[in-house]
């Protein structure tokens, strides 16, 4: 019995570890009353960018960021050459790169053909820079199931998507939040951990995720 718990405890310490914990000088930061949180400055674009990476990395992410539309394109080509993809309307891909996934599987396709995709390629309606998160608003040409069947998901970013922090997207993004039926929210790769804390990714979603950052 004594065995048992001590290797259970170990998990527990062991996954502790992984956790990202704020720090201090955040946290203090962070803290005050309510005049001091509307009164605080907005960091910058470059400034979210930074942190989003760093976020989305730790995570377990392939992060990129691209200094062209150019350089967007081209790794994208990379990303998901000699895949099968998914994708939402290509017109709604920021940098051209809807020419990239020309004649790929749109999510209106039927769900037996979305399932057997290898990657789907989607933009992002935010991207959190506290958490590392993308937020996909469910809408015409932007089926949900693009980001979730595909045990790849490659997403693409524009510097207009960048938030500080989740309650600034829902802000910023109200209205069209409350026209649509479905936001998700993606924080890395899908993950899930049994009672004995044994992590398992790609079960509920995507295995493996990248995002490119553009200019």
């Amino acid at each position: 019995m004594s065995g048992a718990r001590d290797a259970m405890l170990g998990r527990i310490e062991r996954a502790v570890r992984t956790g990202r914990i704020p720090s201090a000088a955040h946290d203090a930061a962070g803290a005050g009353d309510g005049d001091e949180e509307v009164g605080r400055a907005a960091p910058s674009t470059a400034a979210m960018r930074e942190r989003f990476v760093v976020e989305a990395r730790a995570l377990g992410v392939e992060t990129y960021v691209e200094p062209t539309g150019t350089a967007v394109c081209d790794r994208l080509r990379t990303l998901i050459a000699g895949l099968r993809v998914l994708t939402w309307d290509p017109d709604l891909l920021p940098y051209g790169c809807g020419a990239i996934v020309k004649g790929a599987l749109a999510g209106s396709a039927p769900r037996t053909e979305q399932a057997r995709a290898e990657a789907g390629v989607t933009a992002c309606h935010g991207a959190i820079a506290e958490t590392g998160s993308l937020a996909l608003i469910a809408g015409p040409g932007c089926s949900h199931t693009v980001s979730l069947l595909p045990p790849f998901h490659v997403a693409l970013v524009r510097p207009e998507d960048f938030h500080e922090r989740m309650g600034d997207f829902f802000t910023a993004r109200a209205d069209a939040l409350a026209g649509s039926s479905n936001c998700t929210f993606v924080t890395g790769p899908s993950r899930t951990a049994d009672i004995e804390l044994s992590l398992t990714i790609g079960v509920h979603g995507p295995g493996r995720m990248a995002i490119v950052i553009g200019p």
